[in-house]
């Protein structure tokens, strides 16, 4: 599972790592803790252009009534893309991206106790994951994103049994352009490290969230 996320002090670094051919964040304010309903950077392919944009996180489908789904749906779990409702449209068409992270924050089961999980470099994660947009009533169009989940890894699997799938940074172009996310690479990631972060409460009430 991953339900707060932190996103990266800076993109500049995923802009070269990813070439970036267009920057739709322009000024840039990180957040220590974001939850869903926020806007986090994401990685799409438009017209074979990877566009790096804000997308809202919970995905809305584009038949929902209105936002409230997005609320349960910020997470998708990889073994029933094709099958869910909520986001078969969306796995369907290839809405794919990449969610740009520095890390997530995960609370053990037992004990509620929160840990931050990052990469064991402490570079920017890419997290699988699938988008959609969706029209309001005044006109506007909505984009959203889910983070794909898969079965823990060893290193993650006493704090919980579900981890975002991560995906290697690929500086080619194989991956977003496709129609379907290959299953194959939806599998738990190993290169990761975990920290006890115990004052993420007051850390965050004091910092944009």
């Amino acid at each position: 599972m991953c339900g707060r996320a932190k996103p990266p002090d800076d993109v500049s670094e995923i802009k070269l790592d990813l070439k970036i051919d267009l920057d739709e964040i322009g000024d840039y304010q990180p957040r220590w803790n974001a939850a869903p309903t926020s806007k986090l950077p994401v990685v799409i392919s438009d017209n074979a252009r990877r566009v790096l944009t804000l997308m809202r996180w919970g995905l809305v489908p584009s038949w929902a009534d209105d936002l409230k789904i997005g609320y349960s749906t910020f997470n998708a779990r990889a073994e029933s893309l094709a099958t869910r409702a909520v986001f078969r449209g969306a796995w369907r068409a290839g809405r794919r991206c990449l969610v740009v992270a520095d890390g997530y924050y995960e609370w053990r089961d037992s004990d509620k106790q929160p840990f931050a999980v990052a990469l064991a470099n402490r570079g920017p994660m890419t997290l699988a994951g699938l988008w959609d947009h969706w029209r309001a009533p005044t006109g506007e169009i909505i984009k959203s994103f889910a983070i794909i989940t898969t079965k823990a890894n060893e290193m993650l699997a006493h704090l919980h049994d579900r981890m975002p799938v991560v995906v290697p940074p690929d500086p080619g172009r194989s991956g977003l352009g496709k129609r379907q996310l290959q299953k194959a690479r939806l599998k738990p990631c190993c290169a990761l490290s975990r920290r006890r972060h115990g004052v993420l409460a007051g850390r965050s009430a004091g910092r944009q969230c």
